[in-house]
């Protein structure tokens, strides 16, 4: 993503980000970014629009970035192919990736992947390329208006590919190197290659993680009877998903899906042997909802209500807000930011540049995986 003059190849005072330090608003605030408002940005490659919650970002120190990806070009353009292989490093190691339409093809670390509406990823400061996404050929105006969904469908996996991401601070202020360019990839070897560095950050526990949105800890459970969060008005019963994220994030993050079914028709996969933990549901000392179809309502601790559509998004410190409803049809990401993430630094400018300019020179330890679709785990050279 940064482009940065080449600088001198020894990583010296490289190891650990030396910037200001992170830290989350823990003062009372509400921010709300409207979809309406907002504006999407071929920011760092031509196929891809971005578009950010800006608002919610600045309010809470711009310490963490949600943004959503539409992919609006198709792949077979000399500028839209899959990507290089490279990697990011936000604080922490975190981004995580919630595919909402569409098809995307990764390599991770030597693994390949194929992965569609509801798939979750931590990247985690792995070696990645994109190599694939779907392009349903509209014009920018209505590929933009498509719907999204966190629940695998055959229409949704038709669209073109689009996701939610986040970031802990803005991508233009870590480093983001490339590791092998798109003119030394051999295709018989590269995308079996995995590998390690000592850059990432990570916190004790924290890893590369991906949840099928079909697997069994991904499926949506009713919430428990006479619990603080049941009390949320709908006129469809309301389910959540642990999108299981806290461990993997090094317990930075967590990451919650509420959702309700169409009337008349049963579209979540779901559980019903046990019920969502509705304490998980109140952690973080900011929280995050976008809303990604449908309508939910919200009342802060002032007692005033509000209403968020399809792409709203509200940042807000704790106690400061609580979900009182939802549509039918609706599904909404609930992101909490925890204490760990005011552990955290940033990368200095000098840092950041030092690393892009590297490039692949910070890695350490390479091997070449029999297979790219079993073996040992994504990120298993790393310490």
């Amino acid at each position: 993503m940064n482009v940065h003059a080449a600088v001198g190849s020894k990583p010296s005072g490289l190891t650990r980000p030396n910037g200001a330090p992170i830290r989350l608003n823990t003062q009372s605030f509400v921010a709300i970014d409207r979809h309406k408002d907002t504006t999407y940005e071929a920011t760092y490659r031509p196929q891809a629009l971005y578009s950010r919650a800006d608002e919610g970002f600045h309010a809470n120190n711009e310490a963490f970035l949600l943004h959503e990806v539409a992919t609006n070009l198709p792949i077979y353009l000399p500028d839209t192919g899959p990507t290089d292989f490279h990697l990011h490093l936000p604080p922490g190691g975190f981004q995580l990736v919630l595919v909402t339409s569409g098809m995307f093809t990764f390599d991770y670390d030597g693994r390949f992947y194929n992965v569609g509406p509801g798939a979750v990823m931590l990247q985690s400061a792995i070696v990645h390329r994109q190599l694939f996404y779907t392009w349903s050929g509209l014009s920018t105006e209505e590929n933009l208006k498509t719907p999204q969904t966190v629940a695998p469908d055959p229409i949704s996996m038709g669209y073109s590919g689009k996701f939610l991401e986040a970031f802990i601070t803005d991508p233009t202020t870590f480093p983001n190197p490339t590791i092998v360019g798109p003119d030394q990839i051999n295709e018989d070897e590269t995308p079996r290659v995995a590998w390690s560095h000592p850059l990432h950050d990570r916190p004790a526990d924290a890893g590369f993680w991906l949840q099928d949105p079909l697997a069994l800890d991904a499926l949506f459970k009713p919430l428990a009877a006479g619990s603080s969060d049941s009390l949320i008005k709908s006129a469809m019963p309301v389910y959540v998903r642990d999108i299981g994220i806290e461990i993997p994030s090094g317990h930075l993050v967590t990451g919650h899906i509420v959702a309700t079914d169409p009337r008349g028709h049963s579209l979540l996969p779901k559980s019903t042997s046990a019920t969502a933990d509705a304490a998980s549901l109140a952690k973080g000392e900011v929280v995050i909802y976008r809303v990604i179809r449908g309508t939910a309502e919200f009342k802060d601790s002032a007692g005033k209500t509000f209403e968020l559509a399809a792409g709203d998004v509200v940042t807000a410190s704790k106690n400061t807000i609580s979900l009182v409803g939802v549509g039918e049809n609706t599904q909404v990401l609930r992101l909490g930011l925890l204490k760990g993430m005011d552990s955290l630094r940033s990368w200095t400018p000098t840092q950041r540049d030092e690393i892009d300019g590297l490039a692949g020179q910070i890695i350490t330890g390479r091997d070449v995986r029999p297979l790219r679709t079993e073996g040992q785990p994504v990120g298993y050279l790393y310490k």
